[in-house]
């Protein structure tokens, strides 16, 4: 990684995690977006595609790890970072302790379905977590999508 301050910020990559969920949105997927960011160079960008490739674990973390690593050429992700617009499942929390990613970034918290409800926490020990990023248009998005899904 580089020394020093860095030109792009949580907020700079968090808006791209919202271009992804934007994507699945018009899809008709639940909107949720990631990007995996390693030395402020995107690696791999994602968004849910559950319903496109009729797959339950295609959630926007799960097809973002995989890119990353795949981009890599290495399972462990210790140097990077994930922005997500939704706070990761129990499932996506699994996969990111395997792969030992360096920091998360969340936009909205998932209040029925977020692994931060397990305790003790599933992530890695040594990964940072950030939560909050960009939380309002994060939440707005899912909002929206439920509630037309309702109505």
């Amino acid at each position: 990684m580089r020394k020093g301050r860095s030109t792009f910020s949580d907020e700079y990559f968090m808006q791209l995690a919202l271009q992804q969920a934007e994507i699945a949105l018009e899809k008709g997927e639940i909107p949720v977006g990631a990007i995996v960011v390693c030395q402020e160079q995107i690696i791999a960008k994602a968004y849910n595609q559950t319903e496109l490739l009729q797959d339950v674990t295609a959630h926007a973390e799960m097809l973002a790890l995989t890119a990353a690593a795949n981009f890599l050429g290495a399972k462990y992700l210790k140097e990077c970072t994930l922005y997500v617009t939704l706070e990761p499942c129990v499932m996506c929390g699994g996969a990111l302790f395997w792969s030992q990613i360096g920091k998360v970034v969340i936009g909205a918290l998932d209040d029925k379905r977020g692994c931060s409800k397990i305790h003790p926490s599933i992530y890695h020990p040594k990964t940072k977590i950030i939560t909050g990023v960009l939380q309002e248009p994060c939440e707005v998005m899912l909002k929206q999508f439920f509630k037309k899904l309702r109505n």
